[in-house]
């Protein structure tokens, strides 16, 4: 009798074991769905934000521009032209972000680093061989091979 019990323990333990692994799986399964949306969302925040940040600095840079060169031809000094040229910057990288392929550009590089060997993606990590600017790693410091 003992053993007809302890076999259907066992059946029903094996059982519950199976259950729990079951309900594991779709657990990690829905947390890996879950963080890929969370993930998607906040790339989509970013980007509408950068859409919605180009607008005013848009406009901003338009008024600063025709100010800017009013001021040059008025004063006669072109020197009143330069703040256009970091603010072109902005600008262009704000309308990449918000319209452009910039995501797609930096994902793209995330991955081509994932593949990478480990050793080379730390930063400060010393290259063990192979060249560095020129100069081979040598324990002393001193270029060994190379300008």
């Amino acid at each position: 009798m003992g053993f007809i019990c302890s076999k259907s323990m066992n059946e029903n333990m094996k059982n519950q074991q199976e259950f729990m692994l079951m309900n594991a799986r779709l657990q990690l399964e829905r947390q890996l769905m879950m963080q890929n949306e969370m993930r998607e969302r906040q790339m989509a925040m970013q980007v509408a934000w950068s859409r919605e940040f180009l607008k005013y600095f848009g406009t901003f840079f338009g008024i600063a521009a025709i100010s800017l060169t009013a001021g040059a031809i008025k004063r006669k000094k072109p020197a009143f032209l330069f703040p256009i040229i970091p603010l072109g910057f902005v600008l262009t990288y704000q309308y990449d972000l918000g319209y452009g392929t910039l995501l797609q550009r930096m994902k793209g590089l995330a991955q081509w680093m994932e593949h990478r060997p480990a050793d080379s993606r730390v930063p400060g990590s010393i290259p063990v061989t192979g060249m560095y600017l020129g100069c081979r790693h040598v324990p002393s410091g001193e270029c060994a091979g190379g300008s």
